[in-house]
């Protein structure tokens, strides 16, 4: 296995994950049957950080988007440079910190984090398009 599409397991592994602490506080809060009713967005969370983790997962989720085509698209070509695997082991630990940090509240690490996420999907890419372009 290339070490891309390993890391592309953990990172799809761990964002498959985030909802998890969430639901828990919903349990917390309005007991297992309420926890199992479809979400009523007029009453959010009590506790902030649920809140904010529920849109860091939502966050990730759409980042994955993004990601996961890009490491498919470097297996598929045969593609794997010293750039591309640590663009991907750096994708899978800044989202790691983006999820613990938009969780805490913590506003410029967390975009900070964000733009780390992006340029390790755009390395990807530009690896990719120059690849093609060979």
């Amino acid at each position: 296995m290339k070490p891309e599409l390993f890391w592309l397991t953990l990172t799809t592994t761990m964002t498959g994950l985030f909802w998890m602490p969430y639901i828990i506080n919903r349990i917390v809060e309005n007991g297992v049957w309420g926890a199992l009713r479809n979400p009523n967005f007029d009453h959010p969370p009590k506790a902030k950080w649920a809140g904010r983790m529920m849109h860091a997962h939502t966050n990730a989720v759409e980042n994955l988007v993004v990601f996961a085509p890009l490491v498919l698209t470097l297996a598929i070509l045969g593609i794997s440079t010293p750039a591309t695997v640590g663009a991907s082991v750096m994708y899978f630990f800044v989202r790691a910190a983006h999820f613990i940090v938009y969780s805490l509240g913590v506003p410029f690490i967390r975009t900070v984090l964000f733009l780390a996420g992006f340029f390790a999907q755009m390395t990807i890419a530009l690896t990719i398009l120059k690849g093609i372009g060979s």
